[in-house]
């Protein structure tokens, strides 16, 4: 007989979908005129904007967020749809905002936040929207794709008013950043996710993104199959079809899984309980699979009779891996009433899973913010590593004029130690080679995981730079460095410039209370200007927001004279910066510690270490914390292979009678051990610091490989006069202070082997600027080595 069954079709949980009934003949399909029961599901993509921080706009105006969604690999006529918009926190009276409303476009299938007005840097606005989308599976049954999530930074003048401000925006976006979900994580994803548009729109946008999969109603579909007989091919369709459904129930019940334990892993992150009583558990399918198979499923060996567990041939199989056989054969012999109640009770339990979920996020939003963005930088290290080469080596244990080999090690196994670099070897060269050979392993590479993909590094992973870390460290501690390098806080009292000890109102001990002002100071090169290493600073405040930074100005426009000049300038900037800083903080508190910090690109690293050496930085230089040396000249020039860079120094010497360039080149006095850079060597300008990072390229010609790494040179390692021994001498001198930071504090080298096919062949390529500058154009670097080591940076 047939049942004549009546079904509410339409998307659970949204408002704007229109409800229908459809009657649904239903009985066994052995007859040609059946119209088999279809079920579908939806993946629904939430997305909370929490926050809008300007980190570096460079105008003023009207900002707006449009965001929008689609298959990767599928048609315009499946895009992500939004589904249902819930504004948390209405924006405050007498903000910036042009308006509260929020706009949804159903031509594009988009959403668009509220304008709002950006006047200063460091600006937050707090937008605090939930928007779902959802991504029918209709189309798509049976295949695997990806779905791409893109924002837009829309953009409007300040001049404008009213509708102007609209209009304007929606002609083009001002930056676009897409990510990728990945078909493993349509299931079930609960990840932070920061946007950050490029280097001319330095923003974060503070996202996090919660997908599940959830059943969406039903709908039929006629078989395609002779009106006459049931024939073999109708019976291969009907089974093809059954097999989808099957594939369906289990999604469910994987989504079902990640849910749950991604409810129980956010609420033990926050420490706030969560009621999921009546929905631990996916419904009981045993009776189900009982009454359509004689087989029987016991409560021991995970649910499977022990005869089951080989194969014919009697090897042993994973047992995991048969179980799933075993269920997909048991669900095959299952009728459609009983997979319908399947998906119906699978679907009902995980909708209210979701729902629970929602409900809670809306009541602990920051912190499952928090809690997640925490997640992410962790997992930071072990993503990027695909661009990243580890390597260990030991510092030189003997006086490096004694005639000792160069330090860096040839790659090898984690724990083993190689023999040193061949003095004649071309250490550039060699980290070219190695950076190559790894690029072609990573185009041969599977990237599959459940993670969400920034499209900026994974859209064009070949594009990416290689990045060589070399650790280094002394050979008493070397076998108990830790492999993430973290670092032991330091036990003594500080000490200011008067010499008190730094204490709170309250006269407890500064270990116990008190916060610690954390500075960073960016010095330019040569000709450079103060905003040339803004992308690192970015880098820098994504990491820690509370780094106060100096983007130094006393030498902008005055590099071309002394370095002693220069480093005194720069002193002085310091002091007077760190002291404003500590009279504003003791207004506010207590002060526990100060951390000061030094990042510098090219010559600026030498005018960074001037400052150093001079007196009035004396009593700062117990709070030195991490020195970023970036592609700095610390050698000088006293061996440089570029003959067309050094035709060029020539001319400035000769004819623009550069003192910088003199001192760079040893020839500022006739005597070598009365020569600046060699003299700057014996002063302790590094050993304070309680972190080192030297980084370098092979490809940069504008300075020395080995002036950069501060590591022997093979034409010095050949020249046995005067000259050569004066180079080991001061490089000697640098390894010394080096191995005193590698004593209580992390030393590594760099490589960054930039992607130079987009380069082409041009005068900046032929001379090695192109590299010198990419460093400064170029974050990605700077974004892999901070978030590797995020402790040397807070």
């Amino acid at each position: 007989m047939f049942r004549r069954l009546r079904w509410l079709v339409g998307l659970n949980q949204t408002n704007w979908s229109t409800k229908r009934l459809l009657n649904v003949e239903q009985s066994g399909l052995a007859r040609t005129n059946q119209l088999p029961l279809m079920m579908d599901a939806v993946h629904e993509v939430a997305i909370y904007i929490h926050r809008f921080h300007n980190l570096d706009l460079f105008e003023q105006g009207w900002y707006k967020i449009k965001v929008t969604m689609r298959w990767e690999d599928g048609e315009d006529s499946y895009p992500g749809i939004p589904a249902r918009v819930v504004q948390y926190e209405a924006p405050e009276v007498g903000s910036d905002n042009l308006s509260r409303i929020w706009r949804i476009d159903d031509a594009d299938n988009s959403f668009s936040t509220p304008p709002f007005r950006i006047k200063y840097a460091r600006q937050d606005v707090f937008l605090s929207i939930m928007i779902s989308f959802y991504l029918s599976l209709g189309g798509y049954e049976g295949k695997s794709s990806a779905v791409i999530l893109k924002f837009e930074l829309l953009q409007a003048p300040m001049s404008d008013i009213g509708a102007e401000i609209e209009a304007s925006m929606d002609t083009y976006p001002a930056a676009v950043h897409e990510y990728r979900i990945p078909p493993k994580a349509l299931l079930g994803l609960h990840s932070y996710c920061p946007v950050y548009f490029d280097a001319l729109h330095a923003v974060l946008l503070d996202t996090s993104v919660h997908v599940s999969l959830l059943k969406a109603g039903y709908r039929t579909s006629r078989l395609k199959v002779p009106s006459d007989s049931w024939s073999s091919e109708g019976t291969h369709d009907e089974d093809s079809i059954k097999s989808n459904k099957v594939m369906l129930i289990k999604a469910l019940m994987a989504a079902h899984d990640i849910m749950l334990e991604e409810l129980r892993r956010i609420s033990k992150g926050i420490n706030q309980s969560i009621d999921v009583a009546g929905m631990t558990s996916k419904p009981d399918h045993t009776e189900l699979f009982n009454s359509a198979s004689p087989i029987h499923l016991d409560s021991t060996n995970g649910g499977v009779s022990p005869q089951l567990c080989a194969s014919p041939q009697g090897s042993a199989v994973k047992a995991s891996g048969y179980i799933d056989m075993l269920i997909d054969g048991l669900f095959q012999l299952l009728s459609w009433d009983d997979l319908l109640n399947c998906y119906q009770s699978l679907g009902n339990q995980l909708l209210n899973l979701w729902n629970t979920f929602l409900k809670f996020h809306r009541e602990n939003k920051t912190k499952i913010l928090e809690f997640l963005r925490n997640s992410w930088a962790i997992d930071r290290r072990a993503e990027w590593s695909i661009w990243m080469v580890y390597s260990k080596a030991m510092m030189p244990h003997q006086n490096m004029s004694d005639g000792v080999e160069g330090t860096s090690m040839h790659w090898g196994k984690p724990g083993r130690y190689l023999n040193s670099r061949k003095l004649t070897d071309d250490p550039a060269l060699t980290a070219t080679t190695r950076a190559e050979l790894h690029r072609r392993g990573i185009a041969q590479m599977r990237i599959n995981n459940r993670s969400l993909q920034d499209m900026y590094i994974f859209g064009e992973p070949l594009r990416l730079p290689i990045i060589i870390v070399e650790h280094m460290a002394n050979m008493f501690r070397f076998a108990n460095v830790n492999p993430h390098f973290n670092l032991l806080e330091a036990k003594a009292n500080h000490i200011l410039e008067n010499g008190s000890r730094i204490t709170n109102k309250s006269g407890s001990s500064p270990q116990q209370s008190g916060h610690v002002l954390r500075v960073a100071v960016f010095v330019h090169g040569f000709q450079g200007h103060h905003s040339d290493l803004r992308l690192v600073r970015n880098q820098w405040l994504l990491i820690d927001p509370k780094i106060q930074f100096l983007m130094s100005e006393a030498n902008e426009d005055r590099t071309s004279g002394d370095f002693r000049e220069m480093g005194l300038r720069l002193a002085e900037e310091v002091i007077s910066f760190v002291k404003r800083k500590m009279d504003k903080a003791s207004r506010s508190g207590s002060l526990k510690d100060i951390k000061l910090s030094f990042v510098g690109h090219s010559i600026g690293n030498l005018i960074i270490r001037t400052a150093l050496a001079e007196s009035i930085m004396e009593p700062y230089l117990r709070y030195l914390h991490t020195y970023v040396s970036i592609s700095g000249p610390h050698l000088g020039y006293l061996y440089s292979s570029n003959s067309v860079f050094n035709s060029g120094l020539w001319f400035l010497k000769k004819l623009k009678d550069i003192q910088c360039i003199h001192q760079l080149t040893f020839t500022d006095d006739p005597d070598l051990e009365n020569t600046f850079i060699y003299n700057l060597s014996k002063k302790k300008t590094l050993a304070n610091f309680r972190n080192l990072i030297l980084i370098s390229s092979p490809q940069d010609g504008y300075v020395p490989y080995h002036s950069a790494r501060i590591e022997h040179c093979p034409s010095a390692s050949l020249d046995y006069s005067r000259k050569g021994k004066l180079f080991h001498e001061m490089l000697s001198n640098c390894l010394d202070q080096i191995q005193a930071i590698a004593n209580r504090g992390a030393v590594m080298r760099c490589d960054v082997n930039f992607d130079t096919s987009s380069y082409g062949k041009n005068l900046n390529t032929l001379i090695g600027r192109a590299a010198h500058i990419e460093f400064l154009e170029s974050d990605i670097f700077a974004k892999f080595i901070m978030w590797s080591f995020p402790e040397l940076f807070t």
